[in-house]
Order: C-alpha cells, then structure tokens, then sequence
C-alpha cells in the first residue's frame, strides 16, 4: 500500500515538472533550428557559438551613418549575399567568403581613414556591399530558405580562415567578371602588388552583360572628355580623334591617345561609365559607341572565373590559389 502510494505521488510530479523540464533543457549539441519562413539570420544565426567568426567583433558604418558592431559570421553572410549570387557553385561561395573575410581582416588591421570609427563600411566603392538578411530575403523570393541556409553552409564551413602571403593578410580585392583574364594591380593602381598578377579566368558568354554597348553622341562625349582634358584637339569628326590603343596583357586598355592626349583605359571606363577597361571604340561620322566585355576592375578573384572553377571541380582553396598568386589559406581568427 505504501509503495502505490509513493509511485502516486511520484507519478503526479512528473506530469507538473515535464512541462518546465522540456522548456529549460538545453538544446543538443549540433542540434539545428528551423529557420522561418522568411530567414532572419541574425547573431550568427548560422554559425556555432564557439566558432571564430562569432567571436570577433565587426565594426560596420551603415548606409543610414550608424556604426553598428556585429559578428564577423554576420558581417560575411551579409557581404557574400549582397556580393555574389547565391545561386553560384558552394565551393564558389566559400571562396568569396575567405576572400571577404581577408579582406575584412585587411581593413582591420590597416584602418581606414574614411571611417576611422568603424573597421569596415556598406559602401562599394570603399570597402564591400553589404545585403540585410531581410532585403536578401524580399529579394531572393521562394529561394530564400535555400539561399540563406546555403550561405550559412559556406560561412561556417570556412570558419576563420584567410588568405595570407609571406604571413599576412592580403588585400583580396576581387570583381565579377574579365575578359579571359585579370589584371596586373600595377596596371589599374600603378603599383605592383606580388599577389596581384594577371592569370588567365574561364568566365564567358553565359556571364549576364557579358558583353555591352556604350553610344555617345559626338557632342556628348566632346562636352565630356573636354571638360576632363580641355587641352584635347576634338575638331573634325569623330573617326580623326583616336590614335592607337595600347594594351595590356590582359587585353585591357592601357592607355589610348584622344584628341592628342594620352589617358588611361581606366580614366577612360570612369569618364564613361564602362562597364571594364576591356573594350574598343568604333567612331562614326556624327557618334562614338565603345564596346565593352566584363565588369570591374579586373584585379584579383573574377567572381564568375571563380563559379566557372567550381563547376570544374576545383574547391575553393584551389580557387583561391588560382586568383591570389603564391598565397597560403590558413586559420587565422
């Protein structure tokens, strides 16, 4: 009677405490949340607690003016959806991310005079883009739980590392596409960097825009080259104010001479908007339409090389080898 009585009691307990134990109990190790519908990854949703990147600290100027510190597994799954197609290869993802993540690691040990409060910023043109989990989301639609946990996959799984050279972290600058080859950094920066040098890059005709168009009237492009080099003789027409290209090993403009001036292909491409410092220019009668092929700068990753690559069957360390010459990945956070 008294052992039915106390396996009663013990009985009722339970059924009171359950409930409590099954909201306080730690969650498994490696266990894995489901992601909502409409991914939120935020605090390095993605990434172990323990690892690397969720332990180094990122100082991020916004678009809005704000600083706001965040991990580095945060910063680099916002930089890579914003930087490459989350549709690409993952061993091409991964590369990006390492190339990000060096090049983070670049700004924080160098600084940056731009934003001297923050170690990186969202604008392009200075440091790297950057997406929010909730636009990357509007913009990837029905995609978005595969996308968000793909680049998850490529951040985590590369945790911590980066590309060096002679010990150091390099300045692993990267671009979307060239025309068969990238860019000596001596030819666009005028200084030679031994990691930056020219290799040939299998992007080709199934990159978007690969190939694109840029038409100017004569007028348009007198008003704009003159008021960049007044000292330019643009009289006649249009066909007697081009002398010879001279290009670079790439095939890149090196320098072209307009109007008795010498510029540079790429004073050129700002000037204009082009989209490379790969093109030519066909000058009619009354117009002057360049012909361009690739995008960016042309220095370092090509990142539709790097999809190209992966679809080949290299893996994002020989891909990064590839781009970045007589460079090691290592752990380095």
């Amino acid at each position: 009677m008294k052992r039915t009585l106390l396996v009663a009691v013990a009985l009722v307990l339970l059924l009171f405490l359950l409930p409590v134990l099954l909201l306080k109990a730690p969650a498994e190790e490696g266990e894995v949340g489901v992601l909502p519908a409409t991914p939120t990854p935020v605090s390095s949703g993605g990434a172990e607690e323990d690892s690397r990147d969720s332990q180094t600290v990122v100082r991020v100027l916004l678009e809005d003016g704000q600083v706001e510190e965040m991990t580095l597994a945060d910063y680099l799954w916002s930089v890579t959806a914003a930087e490459m197609p989350a549709s690409f290869e993952p061993e091409a993802l991964k590369a990006q991310v390492v190339t990000a993540r060096t090049y983070t690691a670049w700004k924080m040990l160098h600084g940056e005079e731009n934003h001297p409060d923050a170690d990186v910023c969202t604008d392009v043109n200075c440091c790297q883009a950057y997406l929010s989990p909730e636009d990357a989301a509007a913009a990837w639609g029905d995609a978005a739980q595969e996308y968000t946990e793909k680049l998850w996959t490529a951040v985590t799984e590369t945790d911590g590392e980066v590309i060096t050279y002679e010990g150091q972290p390099i300045q692993a600058v990267f671009f979307s596409s060239s025309a068969g080859r990238t860019e000596d950094a001596v030819e666009v920066w005028g200084s030679a960097v031994p990691y930056l040098v020219g290799v040939d890059s299998p992007e080709g005709e199934d990159v978007p825009n690969y190939h694109t168009e840029v038409t100017l009237s004569a007028q348009e492009f007198q008003d704009i080259f003159l008021a960049a080099y007044p000292q330019a003789d643009l009289s006649g027409t249009p066909d007697s104010w081009f002398g010879e290209s001279v290009l670079t090993a790439s095939g890149r403009v090196s320098s072209m001479e307009v109007g008795g001036v010498s510029v540079t292909g790429t004073a050129l491409r700002a000037l204009f908007s082009l989209r490379s410092a790969a093109f030519t220019v066909e000058a009619a009668e009354d117009s002057v339409t360049f012909q361009v092929t690739g995008y960016g700068h042309g220095v370092g990753m090509s990142q539709y090389g790097a999809n190209a690559l992966a679809q080949q069957g290299m893996d994002y360390q020989e891909i990064v080898k590839w781009y970045y010459t007589g460079v090691e990945v290592i752990d380095r956070f």
